[in-house]
């Protein structure tokens, strides 16, 4: 299969790529069966395995249902079982049964009971890939995340996310987030799919023109992350903790990358749709991707992305998360196949050297979630390995046209 974008000689055309990315998603899911729990899917360790204290999670469980209910529709064999226990999970003790959404474990046995819209975004996602793939429960389960997210998370005023409630829906948190609403983003261009509704199109866009069109470029074309209930940046936002796994302090070259990507889609898809799709969506797309690249790549003189920038585009947390690579890859394979253009060939090939060098583990399994400065195996930001949906989807979205979303493609 060629694409129309696409030189000839790209890795993207040549048999032997396309089968090595076949095998390494196979290799993958492998892997990641063995978080399956009574309550859905835990976070295994470096191993593979899953720690004594192990319990299910609510994020983790919806990323399982999305890749394996995309496995199911690929022919994955056992696949459609662990989708069908993981809508069971959700429709089970990860529910909040008194005031609906979702806790992040079963019964709450964290005793944190508030109901952030990032988690939210990936119970839709995975909604909705179980319903185009045919699994049952799974379109009550969409229903569900969907008056959810209509309910209480999009502010039409504000054309994006709320951040969080409390538990009974009653207070919601002075605080917007890029990442939730990125994920928002990633979530409706799934939901426009899977209900062939362009309404949530229309969502995403204006998602997109809030934090990207308008604040990234206002930002050395990089996301801002942060910002108070008024859409304020608030630049200084966990300064005393630059490494959080979800809301560091400073700039995210892993989400410009992820940003990228997203646009590409959302440009796609509104043209199928028969939507206008602004010009911007694709010169933001590239302006997102070369800063990224530039403040982000090899900038301490060792390979690999740096996990933040300061507002001076200096490294704060110099350690490189394999998700950050994941997105990298899958951006540029999108900017090749909408470009054509040799540029997005090379850094295609280069990220996935890094990858294949320093990422992937051949021992333990799976990709290496964090690595140190110097490149080495690190845990201090992601211990163990329990994602699987980053690095499963850099080996499927580049075999794949930018329309329509991963879930409903034809494999």
């Amino acid at each position: 299969m060629t694409f129309s974008n696409i030189p000839a000689d790209s890795w993207l055309n040549t048999p032997v790529h396309r089968a090595w990315l076949k095998v390494e998603a196979q290799r993958l899911l492998q892997f990641a069966r063995a978080a399956q729990m009574p309550d859905g899917f835990g976070a295994l360790d470096r191993y593979g395995k899953l720690p004594d204290d192990a319990r299910a999670d609510t994020l983790h469980t919806a990323r399982m249902v999305h890749c394996f209910a995309i496995a199911h529709r690929q022919g994955v064999e056992g696949a459609a079982a662990l989708v069908d226990h993981g809508v069971a999970a959700l429709h089970g003790a990860l529910r909040d049964a008194a005031f609906g959404g979702w806790f992040g474990c079963p019964d709450a046995a964290d005793g944190d009971t508030d109901k952030p819209a990032y988690r939210h975004a990936f119970v839709a996602l995975a909604a909705s890939s179980a319903h185009v793939a045919d699994r049952p429960g799974a379109k009550a389960l969409l229903d569900d995340a969907v008056a959810i997210l209509e309910g209480h998370f999009w502010q039409e005023e504000e054309g994006a996310l709320c951040e969080s409630f409390s538990r009974d829906w009653q207070q919601s948190e002075a605080y917007r987030g890029g990442n939730s609403n990125m994920h928002g983003t990633e979530a409706f261009l799934a939901l426009a799919d899977a209900l062939q509704a362009p309404l949530w199109l229309d969502r995403a866009l204006r998602i997109s023109e809030r934090i990207i069109h308008r604040e990234a470029r206002a930002a050395n074309d990089m996301p801002v992350e942060h910002f108070d209930a008024q859409w304020q940046p608030l630049l200084d936002y966990n300064l005393d903790k630059p490494d959080d796994l979800f809301r560091p302090f400073g700039q995210t070259p892993g989400h410009a990358y992820e940003w990228a990507r997203l646009l590409l889609h959302l440009e796609a898809a509104r043209r199928v749709a028969g939507l206008s799709a602004p010009q911007w969506l694709l010169d933001d797309a590239r302006r997102l991707f070369a800063a990224a690249t530039h403040h982000g790549w090899e900038v301490d003189g060792e390979p690999g992305i740096v996990y933040t920038l300061d507002w001076q585009q200096q490294p704060v947390v110099a350690d490189r998360l394999h998700w950050t690579l994941a997105e990298a890859v899958a951006a540029a394979g999108a900017l090749l196949q909408r470009t054509g253009e040799i540029e997005y060939e090379q850094w295609y090939r280069r990220f996935w050297d890094y990858i294949d060098t320093w990422l992937i583990d051949r021992q333990h399994g799976s990709w290496h979630h964090q690595l140190g400065a110097d490149n080495q195996p690190s845990h201090t930001i992601w211990p163990g390995k329990p994602d699987l949906y980053h690095a499963y989807q850099a080996t499927l979205l580049p075999l794949l046209p930018l329309h329509p979303s991963l879930a409903s493609a034809r494999f």
